[in-house]
Protein backbone atom coordinates (compact mmCIF):
# COMPACT_ATOMS: atom_id res chain seq x y z
CA UNK A 1 0.00 0.00 0.00
CA UNK A 2 3.10 1.98 -0.24
CA UNK A 3 1.95 4.38 -3.27
CA UNK A 4 -1.98 4.42 -1.79
CA UNK A 5 -2.83 7.24 -0.10
CA UNK A 6 -4.41 7.33 3.46
CA UNK A 7 -8.19 8.24 3.60
CA UNK A 8 -8.64 7.01 7.42
CA UNK A 9 -5.74 6.69 9.88
CA UNK A 10 -7.01 5.34 13.43
CA UNK A 11 -4.33 5.66 16.42
CA UNK A 12 -4.70 3.89 19.43
CA UNK A 13 -8.63 3.58 19.19
CA UNK A 14 -10.51 2.85 22.59
CA UNK A 15 -14.42 1.89 23.38
CA UNK A 16 -15.29 0.40 26.72
CA UNK A 17 -19.01 -0.02 28.25
CA UNK A 18 -19.92 -0.05 31.85
CA UNK A 19 -17.89 0.70 34.79
CA UNK A 20 -16.29 -1.50 37.31
CA UNK A 21 -16.44 -5.25 37.07
CA UNK A 22 -19.27 -5.28 34.18
CA UNK A 23 -17.10 -3.08 32.05
CA UNK A 24 -15.91 -4.69 28.90
CA UNK A 25 -14.30 -2.64 26.23
CA UNK A 26 -15.03 -3.32 22.89
CA UNK A 27 -12.24 -1.39 20.88
CA UNK A 28 -8.86 -2.12 22.77
CA UNK A 29 -6.14 0.41 21.24
CA UNK A 30 -6.27 -0.03 17.66
CA UNK A 31 -4.51 2.10 15.14
CA UNK A 32 -4.60 1.20 11.44
CA UNK A 33 -4.05 3.01 8.32
CA UNK A 34 -6.97 2.56 5.75
CA UNK A 35 -6.23 3.77 2.19
CA UNK A 36 -8.59 5.37 -0.65
CA UNK A 37 -9.61 2.60 -3.44
CA UNK A 38 -9.63 0.25 -0.65
CA UNK A 39 -12.35 -2.06 -0.29
CA UNK A 40 -11.92 -3.10 2.78
CA UNK A 41 -13.78 -5.64 5.19
CA UNK A 42 -13.50 -6.28 8.67
CA UNK A 43 -14.24 -9.49 9.39
CA UNK A 44 -14.26 -11.76 12.98
CA UNK A 45 -16.58 -13.55 15.74
CA UNK A 46 -19.64 -12.21 17.04
CA UNK A 47 -18.56 -9.88 19.77
CA UNK A 48 -15.36 -8.74 18.18
CA UNK A 49 -15.71 -5.43 18.60
CA UNK A 50 -16.67 -4.88 14.57
CA UNK A 51 -19.74 -2.89 14.66
CA UNK A 52 -18.32 -0.87 17.65
CA UNK A 53 -15.11 -0.02 15.59
CA UNK A 54 -17.06 0.56 12.23
CA UNK A 55 -19.38 3.39 14.51
CA UNK A 56 -15.67 4.99 15.67
CA UNK A 57 -14.17 5.47 11.99
CA UNK A 58 -17.36 6.77 11.04
CA UNK A 59 -18.33 9.65 13.64
CA UNK A 60 -21.19 7.58 14.54
CA UNK A 61 -19.58 6.53 18.64
CA UNK A 62 -17.29 8.45 20.47
CA UNK A 63 -14.30 6.73 21.67
CA UNK A 64 -12.67 7.24 25.15
CA UNK A 65 -9.58 7.55 23.57
CA UNK A 66 -7.39 7.62 20.35
CA UNK A 67 -7.99 9.94 16.78
CA UNK A 68 -9.53 9.16 13.82
CA UNK A 69 -8.52 11.81 11.12
CA UNK A 70 -10.68 11.04 8.02
CA UNK A 71 -9.70 12.91 4.97
CA UNK A 72 -6.88 15.14 6.83
CA UNK A 73 -9.75 15.98 9.54
CA UNK A 74 -9.78 14.72 13.31
CA UNK A 75 -13.22 13.69 13.12
CA UNK A 76 -13.66 13.70 17.25
CA UNK A 77 -11.94 17.09 17.59
CA UNK A 78 -15.54 18.74 15.89
CA UNK A 79 -18.42 20.33 17.93
CA UNK A 80 -21.25 18.33 17.29
CA UNK A 81 -22.70 20.23 14.41
CA UNK A 82 -19.56 20.37 12.23
CA UNK A 83 -18.87 16.68 12.89
CA UNK A 84 -23.19 16.14 11.69
CA UNK A 85 -21.89 18.61 8.47
CA UNK A 86 -19.05 16.26 7.83
CA UNK A 87 -20.89 12.97 8.02
CA UNK A 88 -23.17 14.09 5.36
CA UNK A 89 -20.76 15.70 3.38
CA UNK A 90 -18.08 12.40 2.96
CA UNK A 91 -19.35 9.42 4.74
CA UNK A 92 -22.28 7.17 3.86
CA UNK A 93 -23.04 4.41 6.64
CA UNK A 94 -25.51 1.59 6.52
CA UNK A 95 -26.87 0.34 10.06
CA UNK A 96 -27.73 -3.28 10.70
CA UNK A 97 -30.92 -2.18 11.90
CA UNK A 98 -31.41 -0.07 8.52
CA UNK A 99 -32.59 3.57 10.74
CA UNK A 100 -35.35 4.31 8.08
CA UNK A 101 -38.26 6.67 8.16
CA UNK A 102 -41.10 4.11 8.94
CA UNK A 103 -44.15 6.56 6.95
CA UNK A 104 -41.70 7.89 4.67
CA UNK A 105 -41.61 6.38 1.05
CA UNK A 106 -38.93 4.79 -0.27
CA UNK A 107 -38.18 7.25 -2.61
CA UNK A 108 -38.03 9.95 0.23
CA UNK A 109 -35.65 7.71 2.69
CA UNK A 110 -32.95 7.56 -0.34
CA UNK A 111 -33.73 11.41 -1.23
CA UNK A 112 -33.39 12.37 2.34
CA UNK A 113 -29.69 12.89 2.73
CA UNK A 114 -29.73 15.20 -0.62
CA UNK A 115 -32.42 17.04 0.60
CA UNK A 116 -30.52 17.83 3.72
CA UNK A 117 -27.72 19.06 1.24
CA UNK A 118 -29.82 21.56 -0.38
CA UNK A 119 -30.31 19.62 -3.26
CA UNK A 120 -33.39 20.48 -5.70
CA UNK A 121 -36.40 17.75 -4.69
CA UNK A 122 -36.78 16.53 -8.17
CA UNK A 123 -33.01 16.29 -8.68
CA UNK A 124 -32.80 14.48 -5.39
CA UNK A 125 -35.40 12.21 -6.57
CA UNK A 126 -34.23 11.03 -9.38
CA UNK A 127 -30.93 9.99 -8.03
CA UNK A 128 -32.86 8.28 -5.62
CA UNK A 129 -34.39 6.14 -8.20
CA UNK A 130 -30.76 5.32 -9.49
CA UNK A 131 -29.34 4.13 -6.59
CA UNK A 132 -32.40 2.20 -5.47
CA UNK A 133 -31.83 0.95 -9.04
CA UNK A 134 -28.41 -0.10 -8.09
CA UNK A 135 -29.70 -1.78 -4.45
CA UNK A 136 -31.66 -4.05 -6.84
CA UNK A 137 -35.35 -3.03 -5.48
CA UNK A 138 -37.77 -3.71 -7.97
CA UNK A 139 -39.31 -0.08 -8.75
CA UNK A 140 -42.85 -1.52 -7.77
CA UNK A 141 -41.91 -0.92 -4.31
CA UNK A 142 -40.50 2.73 -4.66
CA UNK A 143 -44.18 4.71 -3.91
CA UNK A 144 -44.19 2.58 -0.70
CA UNK A 145 -43.76 3.55 2.70
CA UNK A 146 -40.69 1.95 4.33
CA UNK A 147 -42.87 -0.06 6.97
CA UNK A 148 -44.60 -2.36 4.18
CA UNK A 149 -41.24 -3.52 2.90
CA UNK A 150 -39.30 -7.09 4.38
CA UNK A 151 -36.26 -6.80 5.85
CA UNK A 152 -34.09 -7.73 2.90
CA UNK A 153 -35.82 -5.04 1.32
CA UNK A 154 -35.37 -2.25 3.77
CA UNK A 155 -31.61 -3.61 3.68
CA UNK A 156 -31.25 -2.57 0.12
CA UNK A 157 -33.36 0.82 0.58
CA UNK A 158 -30.68 2.18 3.47
CA UNK A 159 -28.03 0.72 1.04
CA UNK A 160 -29.32 3.18 -1.58
CA UNK A 161 -29.50 5.93 0.69
CA UNK A 162 -25.99 5.42 1.94
CA UNK A 163 -24.92 5.74 -1.70
CA UNK A 164 -27.07 8.67 -2.75
CA UNK A 165 -24.55 10.95 -1.88
CA UNK A 166 -21.77 9.91 -3.55
CA UNK A 167 -19.80 9.88 -0.13
CA UNK A 168 -15.77 9.40 0.01
CA UNK A 169 -16.16 6.98 2.91
CA UNK A 170 -19.10 4.20 2.72
CA UNK A 171 -19.40 1.92 5.51
CA UNK A 172 -21.37 -1.11 5.60
CA UNK A 173 -22.51 -2.82 8.34
CA UNK A 174 -23.78 -6.40 7.60
CA UNK A 175 -24.98 -5.42 4.22
CA UNK A 176 -26.01 -8.65 2.73
CA UNK A 177 -27.43 -9.84 6.11
CA UNK A 178 -31.22 -10.03 4.93
CA UNK A 179 -30.51 -10.65 1.33
CA UNK A 180 -30.35 -14.19 -0.48
CA UNK A 181 -27.02 -15.20 -1.74
CA UNK A 182 -27.11 -14.86 -4.97
CA UNK A 183 -28.86 -10.48 -4.36
CA UNK A 184 -26.13 -9.81 -2.09
CA UNK A 185 -23.79 -11.18 -3.64
CA UNK A 186 -24.89 -9.13 -7.21
CA UNK A 187 -25.28 -6.23 -4.79
CA UNK A 188 -21.62 -5.94 -3.59
CA UNK A 189 -19.89 -6.63 -7.23
CA UNK A 190 -22.31 -3.07 -8.29
CA UNK A 191 -21.14 -1.26 -5.55
CA UNK A 192 -17.66 -2.80 -6.14
CA UNK A 193 -17.93 -2.04 -9.84
CA UNK A 194 -19.95 1.81 -9.52
CA UNK A 195 -18.77 2.73 -6.78
CA UNK A 196 -14.83 1.99 -5.42
CA UNK A 197 -12.98 4.15 -7.38
CA UNK A 198 -9.51 5.98 -6.51
CA UNK A 199 -10.83 8.53 -4.68
CA UNK A 200 -13.12 6.56 -2.04
CA UNK A 201 -13.05 3.76 0.38
CA UNK A 202 -15.73 1.41 1.24
CA UNK A 203 -15.63 -0.69 4.73
CA UNK A 204 -17.58 -3.61 4.64
CA UNK A 205 -18.89 -5.55 8.06
CA UNK A 206 -19.70 -9.14 7.12
CA UNK A 207 -20.15 -12.75 8.55
CA UNK A 208 -21.07 -13.89 5.04
CA UNK A 209 -18.22 -15.51 3.00
CA UNK A 210 -19.44 -15.53 -0.22
CA UNK A 211 -18.86 -11.76 -0.79
CA UNK A 212 -15.18 -12.31 0.34
CA UNK A 213 -14.00 -12.50 -3.05
CA UNK A 214 -14.70 -8.54 -4.05
CA UNK A 215 -12.39 -7.46 -1.09
CA UNK A 216 -8.90 -6.03 -1.97
CA UNK A 217 -8.00 -6.18 2.04
CA UNK A 218 -9.33 -8.31 4.25
CA UNK A 219 -8.72 -7.20 8.25
CA UNK A 220 -9.22 -9.77 11.03
CA UNK A 221 -10.80 -8.47 14.37
CA UNK A 222 -11.14 -10.37 17.81
CA UNK A 223 -11.61 -9.67 21.73
CA UNK A 224 -11.43 -6.20 20.12
CA UNK A 225 -7.67 -6.10 18.90
CA UNK A 226 -6.53 -6.47 15.05
CA UNK A 227 -5.35 -10.11 14.83
CA UNK A 228 -4.47 -10.35 11.21
CA UNK A 229 -4.48 -7.99 8.01
CA UNK A 230 -4.25 -9.87 4.55
CA UNK A 231 -2.62 -7.14 2.36
CA UNK A 232 -3.38 -9.14 -0.79
CA UNK A 233 -6.65 -9.05 -3.08
CA UNK A 234 -9.13 -11.69 -2.57
CA UNK A 235 -9.92 -14.03 -5.54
Amino acid sequence: MEDKKISISVQNLTKCFGSGEAKTCAVKNVSLDIYYGEMLYIVGPSGSGKTTFLSLISGVLRPDSGKVIVKDTDIWSLDTDSLARFRLNNIGFVFQDYHLFPRLSVLENVAIPLILKGEDWGKAINVAREKLQMAQLPESKYELPAYKLSGGEQQRVAIARALATDPTILALDEPTAALDGDTGKRVMQLIKERMLTPNRTILVITHDSRIFEDATRIVHMEDGIIKETSLDEVH
